[in-house]
């Protein structure tokens, strides 16, 4: 019984999915006002709050890099903005145009609105694995200052 049980236990770790890193770095950041935010999403939470994984980092002008830690082996999205203020999401101006940098993995294109599973999306092994990104601004100027 004992030995079924240790048996049991092996071929649960066998099918477990392998965790690590992923390092993001964000090229772009124009200021070092408050913090830059990332979520590594999987298809179902993408463009939606609520992603599991995530993390902030204090905003550094030109590139911010954050580490996420403990991601399991799966395909995912990051979506990533400029919290400039501090305070938890996205500011938009008129039409929903985002007042503050966001930015997607593999550079997504944004057209008239956001970005598509497929072009953001990115497959993770397990280990350690960074992915760039560029930080783009749709109001007020981009590109590092101060």
């Amino acid at each position: 019984m004992r030995m079924l049980l240790l048996a049991g236990s092996a071929l649960a770790l066998i099918g477990a999915a392998p965790l690590g890193t992923v390092t993001v770095e964000i090229t772009g950041v124009r200021n070092a006002k408050g913090t830059v935010h990332v979520d590594l999403c999987p298809q179902a939470q993408f463009l939606k709050d609520g992603c599991r994984l995530s993390g902030d980092a204090p905003a550094r002008a030109g590139t911010t890099t954050l580490t996420i830690a403990n991601v399991p082996a799966g395909r995912y999205a990051a979506q990533v903005f400029h919290d400039e203020n501090r305070n938890g999401k996205v500011d938009r101006a008129l039409f929903g145009i985002p007042k503050e940098g966001i930015g997607f993995s593999r550079d997504a294109p944004i057209r008239m609105s956001p970005p598509k599973w497929d072009d953001a999306r990115f497959d993770f092994a397990g280990g350690r694995q960074v992915i760039r990104l560029k930080m783009r601004y749709m109001l007020g100027g981009s590109g590092p200052k101060g």
